[in-house]
Order: C-alpha cells, then structure tokens, then sequence
C-alpha cells in the first residue's frame, strides 16, 4: 500500500507509478495505431493520448503524438466534464467531440473522453484524438469562409452509453462524410484505446494497492510544476520580442510575439499579430496556446514530462478577432498552416535570452494536400467520369515536410516534421489506399541554408492520379514568398516552389486541378542555418557535396570551399577564398 509519508521510499515509489502511467498511455496509444483505418493515423502518428484526473487534469500523455493534439486535448476534458459531470457517467460511457474551440482547432481532429473504474468508483478519465482524413465540407483546406462550410460538426454528445454506441450519431456521421467505413473505424479505434488504457490503469493500481490516483495526481502536478518554474527562473528576467512574416492565403500576415519571462512563468502575448483571415487558415486560441507551449518547453524544460503541472507556467494571450484566436464562425481547416509557425516565433524571443542561442528557423508549417478524385470530381475537372468509369470516388491526405532550422553545434535534421512531430506517410501507404502515382520523392539539393551548421533539407515530390487520370488538391503552402530564416549570421532556406511537369500554372493556395497525365511537382523548403558558412568545416562541405545535398557551386559561393570535379577538396583554393 502507498504510504502517505513523505520519505525518500515513498517518493521512489511514486516516481514508479508515475513511468508507469506514461507507459499505460503510450499503450493507449499504440492501441489506437493498431485500429485506426485512416492512413493519417496508422501511419503518421497524427494523434494524441493521455489519462487525466476526476478533476479533468492532463497527469501524462503517450510520447507518440503531436503538441497539437495533446496540448489541446489537456484543456479539453474539463469541457467534457463540465457537459457530463463525473458524477453522471458509469463504465463503458464514452463522449466525444470535434468542436474546433473546444478541442484541437478544426473539425477534422475527433476526441474522444472515457471514465475509468475501479471497484466502482470513478478513478480517472482518458482522452484521445485522431486526425481522420474525411469528416465532410469541403475538407481539410483553407477555401472554406465559415467552419459550417468545413464539415460535419459533432457537439459535445455521448457516444456510447453503458457499453451500448449511439447508433443515431453513426447514421448522422456516415451521412456526411465520403469515406463513412474509414470514419466509423477510426470512432471506434478512439473508443478501444481508451478501454484498453483503463484496463491496463486497473492492472496497475492493484499491482501497487492503490485505490485512487489522487495522492499520484497530486505528486505529479506539484513536481512538474515546481520543476518547470525552476527552469524559467535560470533565464534572464524580462521581455522580448521576434516578429514572422507569413505568406498567408491571400495576403502576407504578420504573427508579433511579446514574451515576458517572470519568477512564476513564462506570459506570450500576440498583440500586434495580423487580424483574421477570411479563409480558413485562422487558428483558436486553444491551439495557439498549444503550440505556444509547446515551443517554449522544447527549449526551457524539455526534461520535464508534459502534463498540467508543466504547462501551467506558460500562459498564452492573443487578441480576439486576431488570426490567433477567432470566434465560431469562422473558417479553420487549415489551421496548422499558421499554428506550426508558433514555436518559430517563441524561439526567436527565447534566442535573446537563452546562452548559445536557440535553433534558426524551419519550414515547421507540413505541407498536406487532401487529394480527391474520382465520381463528381472528374466531372468538376472538365474529364468526364464515364471516361474513368473504374476510379471510385476517393479522398487521402498526404504528410511532407521540408527541413528544419539547424541548431548550435549541429546541422538541421532533413525532411523532419518539426514542430508537429508527425510521421510522413509512406509513398506505398498513399497508393495503396487512393489511386495515386508518385513518380519521385527525394532530398531538395540546396535548400538547407547555408551556415556554420548547415539547415535541414526539404524534399521534392512529384505525383499525379494513377492511370493518367485528373485529381483535385486542397492545396496551402507556406514558406514560398517568405523562407526561413537563418540565425547569427546563418543563411536562409531555399522557398518553397509549387508546379506542373507540364509547365502549365499552378497556384500554392487553394483547389487546384492536376490534369490526368500530367504531375504536380512539390518543392518542399528548407531549414535556415546558424553561424558564419565561411566557418564551416571544409571537409564536411565536401561530404554534403558527395552526398549531393549541396552542389559545388554552392560550396564556392556560400561556404567559400573549393571542390575538384572528382569531388576532392582543394586546400589551396579553398583557403584563398575564406583568405578574400
């Protein structure tokens, strides 16, 4: 039995329940990369999960996941209990949800929250959310002017009550939506994770006598908390300021970041920061919270377990009516496009205070076509959907990332989902679920930023319908008309370039028709560098330039190093060059 002591046993005890716990959710979570049908899920990783407290506090989250989703799940659960009091609920209810301003920010991201009992009593609740590819509207780009246009809009309702589902919101959901068996399955696969995190917190509070997770809850939050502060309290006191420009979707934007570092916290303030769009790029302030959080532990406790007693000390505000915090009704489908920028933004305030500087900038915003074909679609293009008659109907997204920024003392890491974390999908997965075609995918010469520690490199991607036939893609690329920037002296990454093999125009924004035999060619951008290039190693200039991830003109005009046609470094040039 836990003791309520305080003594050194007691505390190693605690800490042992606590590595449990995180490793009871990341079975949670693989629980739902097991079940899930949409490729979003099973195969980038697009989802959260975690355990809470009976008063809706976030105690751990599983390690796969994204920042987005888990950092938005954790304020989200006390909405849940404020619609259905804990003292209401009984084993196998289950509630869910996609509501954009309560949850993960668009209607895309379905969360699902469930008690857990023991010996009759409610103990704790967990929560999951996964990205599913389809959920209605228009889909997952930025063309929307209202979220009612968006999609199918699930309130906060029961799902299944005592075990039984609600077969009513299932008639409602498979009516809405163009993928109703991979939507249904990816419902159910949030309602086993969560089932089969309860069982395994069961197994867990009998192995170690527990009856309840309070006295564990409260350790948790406490440590974290104080761990967190002690952290913020090693950095210079006082406020800075970094401003990004954005390319946004039909006008550039502006996100300005005022941080204020305390002895409690950490305060970031968006005043400053571009109104709202009229289209759907714009972001809630649950989701800016997030991400802002997020960035901010990345540098400042990134040791310390994600949980509400580490986010605590970072409070987020933005004002309302802003880009960073819209009121229903509008438009937010394609809200990662300004909410991946958020840590770019945290990081150029924390550089001005933190010892050898921070990482430049990365592309950090993923590019996601939703890709459509077939039925209505073809007809919409001008191709006939008697001229196709075999391609069914069909919606996928794919996950690219270009590079990130490089950090002091290391190189970017290339082709790499930071902020969001999430896998990229494989080319095989994509084609075996959509009629798709992809005809190259391979690092971006170049586009790392120059530096002393060269940026990540960004990738290009070329794709069309299988069999020659049009598809249509929900298109909103960021990094084109604004790169990303380097850091002391580092160079920036190569934008961001969107086109057709044919040569025919083709926009970055918006739907955009890809005709059947012709390929839209992705050049994803790349990560900005740190430092002097001229400081350079010689020597691992010529490996990037071996490697091709760099070509020798660029090694003689940015690095200042001199590579032979047969690829050998030339001292002597190399040292007249850095000597001009």
């Amino acid at each position: 039995m836990l003791s309520r002591s305080n003594t050194p046993l007691s505390q190693i005890h605690l800490q042992i329940m606590w590595n449990r716990l995180i490793a009871v959710v990341e079975e949670q979570a693989q629980t739902l990369i097991r079940t899930a049908f949409s490729t979003t899920v099973r195969e980038a990783g697009d989802l959260s999960a975690g355990v809470f407290d009976r008063e809706g506090n976030m105690l751990a989250q599983a390690v796969t996941g994204t920042p987005g989703h888990v950092n938005s799940m954790a304020a989200a659960v006390k909405h849940f209990l404020d619609a259905f009091p804990l003292k209401t609920m009984r084993p196998g209810d289950h509630y869910i949800t996609n509501d954009p301003w309560l949850t993960c920010g668009h209607l895309h991201d379905l969360t699902v929250v469930s008690p857990t009992f023991y010996e009759g009593e409610p103990v704790g609740l967990f929560a999951s959310t996964v990205h599913v590819v389809d959920i209605g509207g228009l889909g997952m780009g930025p063309d929307g002017r209202q979220v009612y246009e968006e999609g199918l809009s699930i309130p906060l309702l029961p799902l299944a009550r005592e075990g039984r589902m609600n077969e009513d919101l299932f008639a409602v959901i498979r009516a809405n939506v163009r993928e109703p068996l991979q939507v249904e399955g990816d419902v159910y696969a949030l309602a086993a994770c969560n089932d089969e995190g309860g069982r395994r917190l069961i197994e867990m509070m009998e192995e170690f006598g527990i009856a309840g997770l309070d006295r564990l809850a409260e350790h948790i939050i406490e440590t974290s908390r104080e761990a967190t502060i002690a952290a913020i309290r090693r950095l210079k006191k006082g406020r800075t300021k970094n401003v990004l420009k954005m390319d946004g979707f039909d006008r550039p934007l502006t996100l300005a970041a005022e941080m204020t570092i305390g002895e409690e916290g950490i305060h970031v303030d968006y005043a400053g920061t571009s109104p709202a769009s009229a289209f759907g790029i714009n972001v809630v302030l649950n989701y800016t919270t997030a991400y802002t959080a997020f960035g901010v532990k990345c540098l400042v406790a990134p040791e310390v377990p994600n949980n509400a007693g580490s986010l605590a000390p970072i409070t987020v505000s933005a004002p309302e009516g802003s880009l960073l915090n819209v009121k229903r009704p509008r438009a937010v489908a394609a809200r990662h496009t300004v909410g991946h920028m958020l840590p770019d933004v945290v990081f150029g305030c924390l550089h001005q205070v933190m010892e050898g500087g921070v990482p430049a900038e990365g592309a950090s915003s993923l590019w996601i076509p939703q890709i459509y074909g077939g039925g209505e679609i073809l007809d919409e293009l001008g191709a006939g959907a008697a001229e196709h008659p075999d391609i069914r109907p069909f919606s996928t997204a794919i996950f690219h990332c270009g590079g990130a920024g490089a950090r002091p003392g290391k190189d970017g890491l290339d082709v790499t989902a930071f902020p969001s974390g999430v896998r990229t999908i494989p080319v095989e997965a994509s084609e075996q679920v959509a009629p798709l075609l992809f005809r190259r995918r391979e690092f971006r010469e170049d586009s790392g930023g120059a530096g002393r520690f060269r940026g990540g490199l960004g990738q290009i991607i070329e794709l069309s319908g299988a069999e020659e036939t049009p598809i249509a893609m929900l298109c909103n690329f960021e990094r084109i008309s604004n790169p990303a920037r380097g850091r002391d002296g580092g160079g920036e990454g190569a934008p961001g370039r969107v086109s057709l093999a044919s040569g025919k125009p083709i926009g970055a924004k918006g739907r955009q028709a890809v005709p059947g035999g012709d390929f839209i060619r992705l050049e994803l951008p790349g990560g900005g560098g740190f430092g002097d290039p001229a400081e350079r190693d010689p020597e691992r200039v010529a490996a990037d330039v071996a490697d091709g991830l760099i070509s020798r003109e660029s090694a003689r005009r940015l690095y200042r190093v001199a590579i032979q046609l047969d690829g050998k470094l030339d001292w002597g040039e190399t040292a007249r060059l850095r000597a001009a």
